[in-house]
């Protein structure tokens, strides 16, 4: 089992927050939504352990 990283862990965050910013360009709330739900699920998968997304949605939550 693997615990959620929360320390800096991207070595370049300011790029992959324009990358998310970009992909919202143009889209309707709707879209959008649409868009961070099906990211949400595709890093979920990603993640593969369901231990440390529930790590994350309280981190997240908090």
């Amino acid at each position: 089992m693997s615990s959620l990283v929360t320390t800096r862990n991207l070595a370049r965050p300011d790029d992959a927050y324009d990358q998310l910013l970009t992909a919202h360009e143009g889209l309707t709330k709707e879209e959008s939504d649409a868009l961070n739900a099906r990211l949400i699920l595709t890093l979920f998968n990603h993640v593969g352990d369901l231990d440390v997304i529930r790590e994350a949605i309280a981190v997240a939550r908090a």
